[in-house]
């Protein structure tokens, strides 16, 4: 096999998350896209020493698993959805099948084993969303075009494209409110010809039109995202938004002003058009006040059943002290507060823990109490010591330096709330060897029609009189992979999604050395002393330093 060439096959099963696995004579193929059972044309074009990959190019045979045709109109061609033709039930045995693969091997490889040496834990499979479609409390609409000198467009990157924006006007994994304000807005600009955002360029006015939406409370936020490239009137366009027949209620338009390169949500300045910056949504009895960029469960009805099965896991906490680990907007922190004696949340975004202590407030919780930092950081200033803990890390899991700090508190029982099964089996390998034991897993469908699943864990502390003490020591524990978070390939990728720049392994190195992240000795030095390397341009160099922030490694 060679990159470039074009093969045939069927996809056997789907690897979490969404690599297809493809069986030919000439070796394993991963092919993304896919559904199990789907004979499919693909091209190779990553092929390494033990594993290869191909891009997908055309479904030839649709699988026996697709009983239903799309329900909305850029399907499958939008990188939104990836599951919307297989029955709900099929999806969720996927995901459950994928995700005890998942853990099966990584308790077996920590040595948490029965006598046949199968792994030792109860897989509690995967609880079903309240709701299949129009789930989503929020969404991130990217204007743009579908291809090269179209007309304008807004709404979801075309799968696998950078740049190719499909206009996403029945999007079906929200309310319908979404997509009559997207159209107001689309229409709006289009009959007046402004220009969006180009990422290659920089120049343009249109980025992003940010929704938010309280399920329980119908509130609405609109905002949206410009440069400050161009000036607009835009008080026509905010009376035709407050005029649309909508279900809920706009409580705010807002203009936010991003000029950032790089490919992201954030603002310069916020100026308030209508209303005001938040809206108000209710979980299991509690009101939050949420603002635009504050962290928030995108499925408001599944984060209920989330945040229960989490509350049941860590048992009875009365009197006692909870560490809640990664906490945002405190949300996790305040279901377990009328159960327990006190919850300490620690975040490192300010944001929001000013959100999670008005929240607290809000609902009459004192009980509560947030800190604002690096969780690596505030573990070596708090004084107190936790009964038990609740970990809710990003993405990227927790800081391998922070791991021996979490174990070292010896809570009783902590529970592990993860939206990245990967990092979650990771970071199970070292708690295992820590000195806890995962008694139970659970999966929780928080995004029906896509390749996400959550899953929440409980470990307890063996009896260290039972069981032999484990120490873990940093100096003589070969952290090299997991302190790197992100391979040189996943931080191009990164960089290239989201400021339209391709970077190299040797500039990718050089600012990880400025930014004190150790590399192995020699790595991309030049062969010959007299050989003088190419360094870093300022704008490679600032895209690379927020993927490392993206994947937390600065």
């Amino acid at each position: 096999m060679k990159k470039g060439e074009i093969y045939q096959g069927t996809i056997d099963r789907v690897l979490f998350p969404n690599r297809g696995e493809v069986k030919l004579p000439e070796g394993r193929v991963i092919v993304k896209n896919g559904i199990p059972g789907q004979r499919v044309r693909f091209v190779i074009n990553k092929k390494r020493k033990n594993r290869m990959e191909g891009r997908l190019l055309e479904v030839l045979e649709p699988s026996l698993e697709e009983v239903r045709e799309p329900v909305c109109g850029i399907f499958p061609a939008c990188g939104g959805c990836m599951y919307q033709t297989m029955s709900y039930e099929s999806q969720l045995t996927m995901k459950a099948g994928q995700i005890r693969e998942l853990m099966d091997a990584a308790i077996r490889e920590a040595g948490q084993t029965d006598a046949q040496g199968r792994p030792d834990y109860s897989f509690e499979g995967i609880l079903a969303s309240p709701r299949e479609f129009e789930y989503r409390n929020k969404m991130e609409f990217s204007f743009g075009d579908a291809e090269k000198g179209g007309e304008l467009t807004l709404g979801l990157h075309k799968k696998g494209s950078t740049y190719d924006i499909l206009t996403a006007s029945d999007c079906r994994l929200v309310h319908p409110d979404f997509n009559r304000i997207l159209l107001c807005v689309l229409r709006y600009f289009r009959e007046r010809g402004t220009s969006y955002y180009h990422k290659l360029s920089h120049a343009g006015y249109l980025r992003h039109l940010l929704i938010r939406r309280g399920d329980t409370t119908g509130e609405i936020l609109v905002n949206l995202v410009t440069t400050s490239q161009e000036e607009w009137d835009l008080a026509p366009l905010t009376e035709e938004l407050l005029a649309l027949p909508l279900e809920g209620r706009i409580v705010g338009i807002l203009h936010i002003l991003n000029d950032s390169v790089a490919d992201v949500v954030q603002s310069d300045e916020t100026r308030i058009l209508f209303g005001q910056d938040f809206f108000y949504e209710e979980l299991l009895g509690l009101k939050f006040k949420i603002t635009p960029f504050s962290f928030f469960q995108t499925n408001s009805r599944g984060a209920e059943l989330l945040y229960r099965t989490a509350r049941e896991m860590i048992g009875e906490i009365r009197g006692s002290t909870v560490f809640d680990l990664y906490s945002g907007t405190g949300t996790i922190a305040q279901m377990l507060s009328p159960v327990a004696g006190e919850v300490v949340g620690v975040e490192i975004v300010e944001e929001a823990v000013a959100a999670a202590r008005e929240n607290a407030a809000l609902n009459g919780l004192s009980n509560c109490r947030f800190l604002a930092g690096d969780v690596l950081k505030v573990l070596d200033e708090i004084q107190e010591k936790p009964d038990y803990l609740v970990l809710d890390p990003p993405r990227e899991g927790i800081h391998p330096k922070a791991l021996p700090k979490i174990i070292g508190y010896g809570a009783e029982r902590m529970v592990y709330i993860s939206c990245k099964p990967t990092s979650l089996a990771r970071d199970l390998d070292l708690l295992i060897r820590g000195g806890y034991r995962v008694e139970r897993v659970k999966c929780v469908d928080m995004f029906p029609q896509t390749v996400h699943v959550e899953t929440v864990v409980l470990l307890s502390k063996l009896n260290t009189k039972q069981h032999i003490e484990v120490e873990l020591n940093l100096d003589e524990l070969d952290l090299t992979d997991a302190e790197k978070k992100a391979t040189y390939q996943e931080i191009k990728d990164y960089v290239l999604e989201h400021s339209g720049l391709k970077v190299s392994s040797l500039y990718i190195a050089q600012v990880k050395q400025k930014c004190g992240i150790i590399e192995r000795e020699n790595y991309n030095k030049p062969k010959s002393e007299n050989v003088k390397q190419p360094q870093c341009p300022p704008e490679k160099e600032k895209a690379i330093k927020e993927a490392l922030k993206h994947f937390g490694m600065v």
